[in-house]
């Protein structure tokens, strides 16, 4: 578990405790980043995606996962990005032998930053690697994209539509790449019967941040794993 830190606003000076949060890795054990006590908090004045996201490395396993740069909001309305430690200096041990997967842990949904955490996460829990923002920007929804994979991330409050769920198929046959979609409210009717016939996994985000599967082939991609 990570130590509580204080944290003070820049902006009305008001003092918090922040506890890092942890987040599992492949692996099952919980890791969470090294908050740096030395360093002040900033302020979020705009979001670019590599900065969103730290690597932290898994204790027992050696991963480096990347997990969400841990940020905590003000009652004055500064969203303050809490610094972390850098990177250790010693070697990563070798990575232990493929275990079985454990019970996947969500993280809640509260916003679009969290729907695309959740998504990148499962992917993560699934057998993804090098998890990024995806080179194409989507005409709506984020998009995600993993070795092998082209995700998309639909944090609205609209069922995607046949016409998303199209160009998801268009571009990732473009980059001669498998598929995925995550949307928090769901498919219209003619999306799920294209995606089906085009043999696209889609999963619902409930607010828990657990994807749901829709389709068939949302449950094996679910079963097998990457």
């Amino acid at each position: 578990m990570s130590e509580s830190v204080p944290v003070r606003c820049p902006a009305c000076r008001r003092e918090h405790f922040y506890e890092a949060p942890s987040y599992p890795c492949v692996c099952g054990v919980p890791a969470a980043p090294a908050l740096d006590q030395h360093k002040a908090a900033t302020a979020v004045a705009h979001r670019a995606w590599d900065e969103d996201w730290v690597t932290v490395r898994c204790e027992a396993c050696g991963r480096r996962n990347q997990w969400p740069y841990p940020e905590l909001g003000c009652g004055c309305g500064t969203v303050l990005r809490i610094p972390v430690a850098g990177p250790s200096a010693e070697s990563t041990p070798p990575v232990s032998a493929p275990a079985r997967r454990r019970v996947f842990q969500p993280v809640t949904i509260r916003t679009a930053r969290d729907a695309v955490t959740a998504a990148a996460l499962y992917l993560r829990w699934l057998g993804y690697r090098d998890i990024r923002r995806a080179d194409q920007r989507p005409p709506s929804g984020i998009g995600l994209a993993a070795r092998g994979l082209l995700a998309r991330v639909d944090p609205t409050v609209r069922p995607a539509t046949l016409r998303d769920v199209e160009c998801l198929w268009l571009t990732a046959m473009a980059e001669s790449t498998s598929c995925v979609y995550f949307s928090l409210a769901g498919f219209s009717p003619d999306a799920r019967g294209r995606a089906d016939a085009l043999r696209i996994p889609l999963f619902v985000l409930d607010l828990t941040g657990a994807p749901q599967a829709v389709n068939s082939h949302a449950d094996d991609l679910d079963a097998a794993g990457a």
